[in-house]
């Protein structure tokens, strides 16, 4: 059975930081290229950060390229996305992903392209 579990969301203040992990199960996860997105209320569902099963390569959103960091250590099945300089944009549930085929490909940045998702970590920035 796979497993997604995500970690980290809090509330914070804008200019603050946050680091999201997700732990994952269940599959080869150094085979996987994995992904984040992030889905606010009334707000259409949004691919923030992709990156490659060993990590070389990643590709991040341009609202958030600069500001948010996609990373994975593979000795612990885990992926990260650390966060900093936060924003009012930014609140949202935050989901990981992992694709069983090259999501580089057909589109990085749509999520039907990731067949597994996790239930997704909670982040609210407000003043």
């Amino acid at each position: 059975q796979v497993q997604l579990m995500e970690s980290g969301g809090d509330s914070v203040q804008p200019g603050g930081s946050l680091r999201l992990s997700c732990v994952v199960s269940g599959l080869a996860f150094s085979d996987h290229y994995m992904g984040w997105f992030r889905q606010a209320p009334g707000k259409e569902r949004e691919v923030v950060a992709s990156i490659s099963p060993s990590g070389h390569v990643s590709f991040h959103e341009d609202t958030v390229r600069g500001r948010f960091t996609i990373s994975r250590d593979n000795g612990k099945n885990t992926l990260y996305l650390q966060m900093n300089n936060l924003n009012l944009e930014d609140t949202g549930m935050y989901v990981c992903m992992a694709a069983e085929n090259n999501p580089f490909v057909v589109g990085w940045a749509r999520a039907s392209n990731y067949k597994y998702w996790g239930q997704g970590t909670q982040v609210t920035v407000s003043s």
